[in-house]
Parts: structure tokens; sequence; C-alpha cells
């Protein structure tokens, strides 16, 4: 896979996808969302792949989003305005849309998240960051709106009028009060910001992989359901799971006191 500006390294069960142009802040070009749709297609075919983990290079950034200087050479050309979403335009789906994404996704954030980088955090499953790190969503003071799900993740991810807070006026919030509101899973100084994700990564491979995926369609899909509908609903993965050798291969492995081993079939 020829790539330019993103690193794809897949080892032992995970993936490592790391958002690669430090010297811009790992601001994000079309290029870059090419590249990244390409990456998300192959990690979700693997079958090896359990988990996958997203960081930007270097040590000031996880992304600071949208590349504006493009945007505004893409204004210039006469390029229509975006809005909310992606479909249309290179990469899409992007991670943001990818709600069928069955594996999980752990955010390495060290540095700025801030508008699409931050949109790209909120989409992920789980989140661990330095405690250096900076969240924001910037774009009302662009006169852009954050349109890769930004308005419609916080709002459900943080209290009601927290979240309006920092979407109408773009104000930052800090590591300590993006885990105080549940934002991130882990806060850590950053020179033990990658023991503290690998701990995260060890238990995602440990655990099955098909309950893994059923229970994360199972959790997303439902969320909107009233719970009778949430227990009625049919879950795709479920249905996989229930039929598979894993789930047989798990209470087996615990009456025969050895550790499980999973074939993911």
């Amino acid at each position: 896979m020829n790539l330019t500006r993103v690193r794809y390294l897949k080892r032992d069960h995970v993936a490592r996808v790391t958002l690669d142009r430090p010297d811009v802040l790992n601001a994000m070009d079309l290029r870059m969302h090419e590249e990244l749709a390409r990456v998300w297609d192959d990690a979700e075919a693997d079958g090896e792949i359990r988990v996958v983990v997203l960081t930007g290079a270097g040590d000031r950034a996880f992304s600071v989003g949208q590349d504006l200087k493009e945007r505004a050479r893409r204004d210039a050309a006469g390029t229509p305005p975006s809005t909310f979403g992606s479909r249309g335009q290179p990469g899409w789906p992007r991670l943001t849309e990818r709600f069928g994404f069955s594996k999980p996704v752990v955010a390495r954030i060290d540095g700025y998240a801030l508008g699409g980088g931050f949109e790209l955090a909120l989409a992920c499953d789980l989140a661990v960051a330095s405690d250096r790190s900076v969240f924001g969503l910037p774009e009302v003071r662009l006169g852009l709106v954050p349109g890769a799900g930004g308005v419609f993740r916080l709002i459900r991810q943080l209290p009601q009028r927290v979240a309006m807070a920092h979407l109408l006026t773009g104000r930052r919030m800090d590591a300590a009060t993006a885990h105080a509101y549940g934002l991130v899973n882990d806060v850590v100084p950053a020179d033990r910001l990658d023991e503290c994700v690998d701990g995260w990564v060890a238990d995602l491979v440990e655990a099955a992989p098909l309950a893994v995926r059923a229970i994360k369609e199972a959790a997303l899909c439902s969320v909107d359901l009233p719970l009778p509908e949430a227990f009625t609903a049919t879950y795709a993965w479920e249905e996989r799971r229930r039929g598979s050798a894993d789930a047989v291969e798990g209470p087996r492995a615990f009456a025969e006191k050895r550790p499980p081993r999973w074939s993911g079939r």
C-alpha cells in the first residue's frame, strides 16, 4: 500500500495507524483522507486484526484537523463549501462516518486534538491522552461548523450545557477536564502514554474477537432504542458470535482451566 500521509503497521493482531504530517501538526488534507479510507478498508477486511490504534506523528499534536491552507486554495478555486459529513469527498466514508466499523479503535492522543482531530478522537471507542493534550472545536471562530460529527457526538458525550459552551465558543479544554467528563479513558504523563495504550490494547486482544465486535455493534446500535426494542433487535455480529466456535471455546477453556484459543470463527 503506497502511503505518503499515513503510516500503517500491522503486527500481533494490532493495526497501528499514524497521521504522518508532523510539520503541520498532522493537519488532514484530501490526500490523507484518501489514504485513510484505504487503511480503514484494509483493517476491517483483515481477519487477523482485532484492534486499531490511531495516533499522530510527533509529540505536538494528534491532529489539528482540516488543512485550512488547502481549504483556502479550494475556496479560491470555486470549490463548493462543505457541510456535515464527507459524502462525495475524497476518503468517504471517513472513520467519523464508518458507523459499522466493527473493530475497536483506540485513540492515542499527545498534544493538540483540535477540529477534525478532536472529531476523530470522538469517533474512536477508547481514548488515552497525555497530560499535555488539549481538545477543542474552533470551527465557530472560522465561520465553519464541526462537520465531521463534532456537533453530533459532543452533545451526546457531554452534558448539554457543557457541550454547547464548547461548540458555540470554540473554547478549548485540557486533558484533565476531558477525563473528568469521560471523553478520554485515561490521562497519563507523556512518558507513560505508550505503556497505558498498550495495556488497553493487550486487554482488547485477549478478549474474544467476535464477542468484542458483537458488543460494540449492539451497544452503539441500541443506544437510542427503547430498552425492550434493544433486547429484540437483530445484530449481525451477535448472530455470527452466537453460532461461532469461539462461543463454545470460552466456557470450555474456563472449565479446563486453560487460556482460550480464539479462532474468530
